[in-house]
């Protein structure tokens, strides 16, 4: 009788022991520890769309006007909703862009601005801000709330889409990685951060696509979806994609396509 107690009791605790893993540890800490950075109250991103909204109605270039009267596909200075709704094809410029093309564009057309210097410093660093990030933070923080809504319509939105869909799947680089090495399956982890699986429309590809641009705690700046694609490439030993590159906004579409239907809570914050 008393072996069929401790046994009893010696398979209880066992069940207790791996119902409560490491694993599981691990993955209350983080959500505690996410749960820590996600006060919007203490986000210092909105500084940045401060900045961004100076800098939305500062009257620059050799034309001496504002970038009030940019289309970002919504109508001239037109911002609520635009953000959700980008990349998508403009008929002026005959390209699919998304928000830093467009805003380049409309910077040499509208303003007459040479962009040498904002491209030179598309991502901040220690004591030097970023005109791309302030307004990406700005425009994106017009559409939190919404849904994103891929514009794939026209021939050019959807060619764009398969680009990039090639273009996750395409392996190279010294270490003869792609984006689906980390991105096409769920529960994959690197040290703090979860990967989430953009192989096919799922929670976690909506729940990163709606949360960038972000202030990133560990680099003290706001990031835009431009730099995570480039810093991507960069991790898998890949040569730096081209600033505002057609094939970086391809393989935006396509992310977007992934995260159809996610609300957008941007500008958020992030390890």
């Amino acid at each position: 009788m008393a072996v069929a107690v401790m046994t009893a009791v010696l398979g209880f605790a066992g069940a207790r022991l791996a119902a409560q893993s490491p694993q599981d540890d691990t993955e209350k800490e983080l959500e505690r520890y996410r749960q820590m950075l996600s006060d919007p109250f203490s986000n210092p991103a909105f500084l940045a769309v401060d900045r961004g909204e100076a800098l939305w109605s500062e009257a620059r270039g050799t034309k001496n006007v504002s970038l009030e009267g940019c289309d970002l596909g919504e109508g001239a200075g037109k911002l609520e909703g635009a953000y959700a709704r980008l990349p998508r094809h403009f008929a002026d410029a005959d390209r699919v862009m998304d928000t830093e093309q467009r805003l380049l564009w409309c910077m040499e057309k509208l303003q007459g601005l040479d962009t040498k210097d904002v491209i030179a410093r598309r991502f901040s660093a220690p004591g030097r801000t970023s005109d791309m990030e302030d307004l990406v933070a700005f425009i994106a923080n017009k559409s939190t709330g919404m849904k994103i809504q891929p514009q794939l319509s026209h021939p050019k939105e959807k060619e764009a889409a398969a680009v990039g869909e090639a273009l996750f799947y395409t392996r190279g680089g010294v270490n003869d990685f792609s984006c689906a090495s980390c991105h096409a399956q769920e529960g994959k982890r690197i040290r703090l951060t979860n990967l989430p699986d953009f192989s096919a429309k799922s929670k976690t590809a909506q729940e990163t696509m709606g949360s960038w641009p972000t202030y990133r705690v560990s680099q003290s700046a706001v990031r835009t979806m431009q730099n995570r694609l480039w810093d991507c490439y960069r991790q898998q030993r890949w040569p730096a994609p081209e600033y505002a590159s057609d094939a970086i906004t391809a393989l935006t579409v396509f992310l977007q396509k992934q995260a159809e239907g996610s609300e957008l809570n941007v500008p958020s914050i992030k390890r």
